[in-house]
C-alpha cells in the first residue's frame, strides 16, 4: 500500500511540532520552518500530477486499512481528478502563505502551527474516502481557522471567529445526522455497517424520500462552507478580519471544500435529491452572481469589495455544478482553481498597500501607479483575471459555465451572465480610484513597490494565472474521465 497520500496529508502536522520546538525569541527560524516544512509537502506532491492516469476515472494512490472495525471505520484515502488539481492547489498555496504573513510577529509560534494544522485538515478533507474520516478533517480544519481569525485578525476578530465557527458548527451537525443515518440504514454484505465511500456507493440504494432529506442535510452544510446566498453572511466579516494570509487560505481553498462537498459527496450519493433541489439550486446561483456583483460595486473597502466578489465568483461554480452537463461542470472545477488563484493574489496585493498604509479604504488611495508601478501591473494583471479576460484563466471557466449553463437553462445562463459585466464595473473602478489619476494623499507620496518577498509569494500565482488561460487543457484532461464518472452517477 502506497502512503503518498498520507505523507501529504500529514507531513504539515509533523512540521507544526518542528515550529513549536523552535524557540519563540528566533522568529527568523519559526518562519523558515514554516516555509521549508509547506515547501517540502508542495515538493512531495507535485509527482501527483504526472504519476496520475487521466484516463481512468477510478480512485488512484488508494490507501486502507482498518481503524475501528467494530463501528465500520477505516482509514481510507484515495485521488481521482475531482480532488487531484484541489489538493494541488492546497499545497501550492501552503508556501505562498507563509510569504504573506511577513506582516505577523503576534505569538508567532502558535500562528504558523495553527496554519500547518490548517493545512493537514484541509488535504485531509479532499482525500479522505470514509464518511467518518471525512467528518473529522471536515472539523479540524474549523479550530485552526477559527484562531487565525479570533487571534490575528482585525479589530471586530471575536465577532467574526464566532460567526464563521457557529455556522459552519449549525452545517456540519446536519451533515453529521445524515452520516449516521447512512451508517445505520446502509448493509453492505460481508462487511455490514460502514462509513466507507466507495462501498456505500457500489452497494446502497436509498429510497426517494430518504434523498431528499439527505440530500437537503448535506447540501445545506456545503452551502454554508462555499457560501452560497443566503447563507454567505459570515463570510465578509470573515475575509475583512482575518489576516491577509488567513483570508488567502479561506478564498483559495476553504470556499471550495463546499464546492468539493456537493460534487463527491451530496451530488452522486443521492441524485433523486439533486433532481429535485436542482430549480432551487440553480436560481440561488444566479442570484447569488448578481447579488454578489452589486454589493461588490458600493464597498468601500478594498478587502471587503474582493470578499464580496467570492460570492459572485462561487455563485458560477455552483451555477456549472448543477447544470449537469460535461461543459458546465469541467468549468466549474477549472473555475473552483481559478479562483484560488486570482482570488488569492488579491488578498495578498490588498495586504501590500494594508501593510503600509494600514487602511484599505479606497478613497485613501489614488494614483498610487505613480510610486508603486510593478505593485500596479501585477495588480491590473490579476484584476483583468479576476473579470475573465481572454487570455487569462478566469476566462476558460466561466466561458465552459456559460455555454453549459445555457443547454441547461438559457434563462439563468443570460442572467448570470450578468455578472461578467458587473464585475467589470466593480473592478476596473477600483483599479482607478486607487491606482491612476494625481496623487491627492500625501500619505501615498512615500510608498514603496514590491519587495522580494512580496514578489516571491505573487510570481508564482501570475505564472498559473497565465497558463490556465493560455493552455487550459493542461488541467482540463486531468479530470475528463471523473466528470464523464460523475455525470452518469448524478444524471437520470
Amino acid at each position: 500500500m502506497s502512503l503518498w497520500l498520507s505523507a501529504i496529508v500529514f507531513i504539515p502536522l509533523l512540521g507544526s511540532l518542528l515550529v513549536l520546538a523552535t524557540p519563540r525569541s528566533r522568529q527568523a527560524l519559526v518562519r523558515g520552518v514554516a516555509f521549508t516544512v509547506m515547501g517540502i509537502d508542495f515538493l512531495v506532491s507535485l509527482p501527483l500530477f504526472w504519476a496520475f492516469n487521466s484516463e481512468s476515472a477510478a480512485f488512484q494512490f488508494v490507501e486502507k486499512a482498518s481503524w475501528i472495525p467494530s463501528l465500520g471505520i477505516s482509514y481510507h484515502m484515495g485521488l481521482d481528478g475531482i480532488s487531484l488539481l484541489l489538493v494541488l492547489l492546497t499545497t501550492f498555496l501552503g508556501p505562498i502563505v507563509v510569504l504573506g504573513s511577513s506582516a505577523v510577529t503576534k505569538h508567532l509560534k502558535a500562528y504558523f502551527v495553527s496554519m500547518l494544522l490548517l493545512q493537514t485538515g484541509m488535504l485531509g478533507t479532499f482525500v479522505a474516502l470514509d464518511l467518518f474520516l471525512f467528518y473529522v478533517f471536515w472539523e479540524v480544519m474549523l479550530i485552526p481557522m477559527y484562531f487565525l481569525i479570533g487571534i490575528w485578525g482585525g479589530d471586530r476578530r471575536i465577532y467574526a471567529a464566532l460567526k464563521f465557527f457557529i455556522y459552519t458548527m449549525v452545517g456540519s451537525l446536519l451533515m453529521l445526522v445524515g452520516i449516521l443515518w447512512i451508517y445505520f440504514n446502509v448493509n453492505v454484505p460481508g462487511v455490514g455497517h460502514t462509513f466507507d465511500y466507495t462501498l456505500i456507493m457500489q452497494h446502497a440504494s436509498f429510497p426517494v424520500s430518504a434523498q431528499l432529506w439527505l440530500f437537503a442535510a448535506f447540501a445545506l452544510a456545503f452551502a454554508i462552507k462555499v457560501p452560497m446566498f443566503p447563507f454567505h453572511t459570515w463570510l465578509p466579516d470573515a475575509h475583512v478580519q482575518a489576516p491577509t494570509a488567513g483570508s488567502v487560505i479561506l478564498a483559495g481553498v476553504l470556499l471550495k471544500m463546499g464546492t468539493y462537498g456537493y460534487i463527491r459527496f451530496a451530488m452522486p450519493m443521492f441524485p433523486d435529491g439533486v433532481d429535485y433541489f436542482k430549480p432551487l439550486l440553480l436560481t440561488l446561483a444566479v442570484i447569488g452572481i448578481v447579488y454578489g456583483a452589486l454589493v461588490s460595486i458600493v464597498q468601500p473597502d478594498m478587502k471587503k469589495l474582493v470578499a464580496y466578489s467570492s460570492v459572485s465568483h462561487l455563485g458560477f461554480v455552483m451555477l456549472g455544478l448543477f447544470a449537469l452537463n460535461e461543459q458546465a461542470v469541467s468549468g466549474a472545477l477549472i473555475q473552483m482553481i481559478n479562483h484560488g488563484l486570482s482570488t488569492g493574489a488579491l488578498f495578498l496585493l490588498v495586504g501590500v498597500v494594508y501593510d503600509r498604509r494600514h487602511t484599505r479604504m479606497i478613497a485613501e488611495y489614488g494614483g498610487i501607479a505613480k510610486v508603486m508601478p510593478w505593485y500596479a501591473v501585477i495588480f491590473t494583471i490579476v484584476t483583468l483575471s479576476s473579470i475573465g479576460m481572454p487570455g487569462l484563466n478566469g476566462f476558460v471557466g466561466e466561458f465552459l459555465i456559460l455555454v453549459g449553463a445555457y443547454k441547461a437553462s438559457p434563462v439563468a445562463a443570460v442572467i448570470g451572465a450578468t455578472g461578467v459585466i458587473l464585475a467589470a464595473i466593480y473592478m476596473l473602478w477600483m483599479l482607478r480610484r486607487v491606482f491612476f489619476g494625481p496623487i491627492t494623499n500625501k500619505a501615498n507620496e512615500s510608498l514603496t513597490d514590491l519587495k522580494p518577498v512580496e514578489w516571491a509569494s505573487l510570481l508564482p500565482l501570475l505564472v498559473f494565472i497565465v497558463w490556465i488561460g493560455v493552455h487550459p487543457n493542461t488541467f482540463l484532461s486531468k479530470f475528463s474521465a471523473s466528470i464523464e464518472t460523475f455525470l452518469t452517477q448524478v444524471v437520470r
